[in-house]
């Protein structure tokens, strides 16, 4: 069996917003819902047994409004103003990340002059000087094939020099 999701959706989407509002979800939420209502029968597997899909998108989404409602009992929230989450959340890493970045930024920088001048070189002016690939093949002199094999080795080697790195 074969839906139109389209259609469905087209047909349907408003007024199961709007049923789902009036079940006490904020307007995000009964959005939210809603798409994972038409989520639910888009990756469902096809069973043959519902032959009303209007009737299928209801259960979908009563059964979704229920579940949330259910997981909003038993998990508590606090509402905590922006000043206050800001002073929780710190966004400075920590001294383990910091070393360990510091360790693998020295691996590509080793990794770099470990490879060929001209793979170097492609790489660079790709990655870091953000040309495209026909950009660098120009002031390189190649085709944009070989200098897209260029630049895929070295990415090969940087991989690999940072995973024979890695705990």
């Amino acid at each position: 069996m074969r839906w139109d999701l389209h259609g469905l959706f087209v047909s349907h989407a408003r007024e199961i917003d709007r049923f789902l509002r009036r079940r006490g979800h904020t307007a995000e939420t009964a959005a939210d819902l809603t798409q994972d209502t038409f989520v639910r029968v888009m990756t469902a597997t096809p069973g043959g047994k519902e032959e009303n899909p209007r009737a299928y998108l209801w259960r979908i989404a009563r059964n979704l409004s229920i579940d949330l409602k259910r997981r909003e009992r038993i998990v508590e929230h606090v509402h905590l103003p922006d000043d206050a989450l800001q002073r929780i959340a710190d966004s400075a890493p920590s001294p383990e990340a910091i070393v360990y970045d510091r360790q693998r930024l020295a691996i590509v920088e080793q990794a770099l002059l470990d490879l060929p001048e001209r793979t170097r070189i492609a790489f660079e002016m790709h990655r870091l000087g953000e040309k495209t690939m026909s950009e660098v093949a120009v002031e390189l002199g190649l085709s944009t094939s070989r200098t897209w094999t260029l630049i895929r080795r070295a990415y090969q080697h940087l991989r690999a020099r940072l995973k024979d790195d890695a705990p």
